[in-house]
């Protein structure tokens, strides 16, 4: 293995020097400098970053800790974020948790013994709040993604919730909805329950009355509550539509539906919030709130590593991003009886 002393010594320099050269540091002659890097170029040399790492007291390594790679909201979200951390010179450890709040910690606990510099972080909901907690001890900065838990103040990059889902509970209502069911994520996710704010407030805006067995909460990865749906679906006055909070659950609403051989819109119709991208591309159905899911992850982990660096005043935080209603084709009138 090349050390920095076989540099040294090719060179004509002290160890010091070579060190000075690696890692930036110090008053050297562009002359000497440009010499060691020769010798660096020609002998191959790699430093060892964990030894970087001590004397810059930073090992440029970023976290990205997310809940579900499945979706293409959190998939263009981490293309973002690496793009990002690369243009600052970062390298990012990639981790998710399924919505899990078991493997969630075991996330944290790796995040800790790697000595990362920061974490762009969506957590899986409230009972994250012990785990933040972890890191904010051993005094690791993170960002929320998204997501926000109560008890915690840290910076944030997030998206409209309640705003946009005023906005399609409008659009359904324009079409002349009146019975509008939600599919909602759990509870216990902030993002949750600012969407299930928007659906209520967007039926009281219109002067309907929210009925609160219209609203099913399950989780955001997935829609599999058959009896849920079979229960809505088997009212004496049955919803013409249904909000999913996310794009995950508009999917599983809608194999739902065509298994019971309902068509959408034809007999009911489906909105959601996030996109699909590259398949809304090539067959464009869904109608949605798209988040900018790539600047999600892109200015999230601008937001860390600016922290991280010392760019931001020392209170945390908030970028709030613009969403866009995406009209297409899986909502139209009410179907007439």
């Amino acid at each position: 293995m090349i050390t920095i002393y076989d540099i040294a010594k090719k060179a004509n320099v002290s160890a010091m020097t070579v060190s000075k050269v690696i890692n930036r540091t110090g008053r050297i002659s562009t002359a000497t400098r440009e010499r060691v890097q020769q010798v660096i170029d020609e002998l191959g040399y790699i430093p060892n970053s964990n030894a970087r790492s001590l004397v810059l007291q930073r090992t440029h390594m970023l976290s990205l800790l997310i809940t579900d790679i499945t979706n293409p909201f959190y998939t263009t979200l981490a293309r973002g974020a690496e793009d990002a951390a690369h243009l600052r010179g970062y390298r990012v450890l990639f981790g998710n948790s399924d919505e899990d709040y078991r493997k969630e910690k075991e996330y944290v606990e790796a995040i800790l013994s790697t000595r990362v510099d920061g974490v762009l972080f969506a957590p899986a909901g409230d009972r994250s709040l012990p785990h933040l907690q972890q890191l904010q001890a051993r005094n690791i900065p993170f960002v929320f993604l998204d997501r926000t838990v109560p008890g915690i103040t840290s910076d944030v990059i997030a998206g409209d919730s309640r705003e946009g889902a005023i906005e399609l509970i409008r659009y359904l209502i324009q079409l002349g909805h009146e019975h509008i069911a939600l599919v909602n994520g759990s509870s216990e996710v902030s993002t949750a329950r600012l969407r299930e704010d928007g659906y209520i407030e967007g039926l009281q805006e219109a002067g309907i009355t929210p009925d609160p067995s219209l609203i099913l909460r399950t989780s955001y990865r997935d829609f599999s509550d058959d009896e849920g749906l079979e229960r809505l679906l088997s009212r004496s006055q049955q919803p013409t539509a249904i909000f999913a909070a996310n794009n995950m659950l508009a999917i599983g609403v809608i194999r739902l539906l065509r298994k019971r051989g309902l068509k959408v819109p034809e007999d009911i119709s489906v909105v959601c919030f996030d996109d699909l991208d590259l398949a809304s591309a090539f067959d464009p159905f869904l109608t949605v709130i798209a988040q900018p899911a790539y600047e999600f992850g892109y200015q999230g982990m601008q937001m860390l590593i600016d922290r991280i660096e010392g760019k931001l005043s020392s209170a945390a935080e908030t970028m709030i991003l613009p969403s866009e209603l995406r009209i297409r084709t899986s909502a139209s009138v009410p179907p007439t009886n």
